[in-house]
């Protein structure tokens, strides 16, 4: 019997952070995340988690990060994430662009995609994010925040961009696909 499941979202990201109290600020205090916890990694007790999401722990909002203390950057390549979008109003990212001027996080210029509005950003470790002001309705509910308004608010997760080194489907038979 063949079955078939529907995608219907992210449900998660993770990353890597080399300062977590940069990391912690940044994401709470910059975006207006929400921390959830902090929690041990289940396959490396050794290492933690930190985690922000919304207040009920739906997907699609949950971003993790696992901080190792003084880790290089890493430089975007293929068959990794490049980006991490994130869902807000439309109209909004006129707000977004003067808080992260006064706050001096790095943006670089708007674009649009699809007809959404699009304003990349770097984290303090140099990942690339996106605010996406999109005109479909996001009925999903931002995280009491005291710095980010719930009108202009992150929503969750828009969408992920993956790096390819070809868009050509890999050969059924290749022990090495081509991502």
């Amino acid at each position: 019997m063949k079955t078939s499941a529907a995608l219907l979202g992210l449900h998660h990201i993770t990353a890597i952070a080399s300062d977590p109290k940069a990391n912690l600020d940044f994401y709470t205090r910059v975006l207006g995340l929400r921390f959830v916890k902090k929690s041990v990694n289940q396959d490396d007790p050794g290492t933690y988690h930190l985690y922000y999401g919304d207040n009920v722990g739906s997907p699609g909002t949950a971003l993790t990060f696992f901080p190792w203390l003084g880790l290089r950057r890493g430089r975007p390549g293929s068959g990794q994430a490049y980006a991490t979008g994130f869902s807000v109003p439309a109209g909004s990212l006129e707000f977004w662009q003067e808080r992260f001027r006064e706050l001096n996080v790095t943006t670089f210029g708007l674009e649009t995609r699809f007809g959404d509005s699009v304003l990349p950003l770097a984290d303090p470790d140099g990942m690339r994010l996106e605010l996406i002001a999109t005109a479909e309705a996001d009925p999903r509910a931002p995280a009491p925040s005291q710095d980010a308004p719930a009108a202009v608010a992150i929503r969750g997760f828009h969408s992920s961009t993956l790096a390819l080194a070809s868009s050509e489907a890999p050969d059924a038979h290749d022990a090495h696909p081509r991502y």
